[in-house]
């Protein structure tokens, strides 16, 4: 594989992960000299992995202020709940492959409550067999993220709420799995402004 292409995947991994894992939060600047100095490698790969998460919408390249993680408005944030809500329904309407092996990446006990959704959701996609549905739903659960991440502290994730989604997919009970799916993500769009809000103040503590 070319160097370039090698580093760049690196980085793109590595800083895919940190998003997820909450290391840079909405509305953060991620510069690409402290990257390049970091993993010791030149400014190339390391933008080339920033604009193919850009080109993802996972970050966003601002004009002015160069490579961020999105900062969403209460319209924004609500179409992205929306529209996971909505891939999720899709995949609802694909069968449960009892032979499937998804049900393993969900056997582990872990109180990681954003990594558990992202997990729960992209089982529930792949399941689908749909390849274009299952890295919809991949991209969309990056984009939400960092949100989960950085919204802990309101407490809108409880394990027994993804607790019951999970049990009702491993149960194969999709119809009453699409009516749980529709009911979580009502709750959260009910608190789009104070999930807002949140971000905004710990935006402005950056700064």
């Amino acid at each position: 594989m070319d160097p370039v292409r090698s580093k760049t995947a690196l980085l793109y991994s590595t800083v895919r992960r940190a998003l997820q894992s909450g290391r840079y939060v909405p509305g953060e600047r991620i510069d690409p000299g402290s990257l390049a100095h970091e993993f010791h490698m030149s400014k190339t790969p390391v933008r080339c992995a920033l604009y193919r998460l850009a080109g993802e919408g996972v970050i966003v390249d601002h004009p002015r202020h160069g490579f961020q993680v999105p900062l969403p408005t209460e319209l924004g944030l609500r179409d992205q709940y929306d529209w996971m809500e909505q891939l999720l329904v899709m995949a609802c309407a694909s069968p449960i492959r009892k032979e499937s092996a998804h049900f393993n990446v969900l056997a582990a006990v872990d109180d990681d409550l954003p990594k558990r959704t992202w997990k729960l959701f992209d089982a529930i996609a792949r399941n689908s067999g749909q390849w274009s549905l299952h890295q919809a739903v991949r991209r969309a659960n990056d984009r939400l993220a960092p949100i989960r991440r950085a919204s802990l502290e309101l407490k809108i994730d409880v394990p027994e709420e993804l607790d019951r989604l999970k049990q009702l997919f491993v149960a194969h009970d999709l119809q009453r799995l699409e009516h749980a799916l529709r009911d979580y993500h009502a709750h959260r769009k009910q608190l789009v402004p104070q999930i807002v809000a949140l971000l905004a103040e710990r935006r402005d503590r950056l700064h």
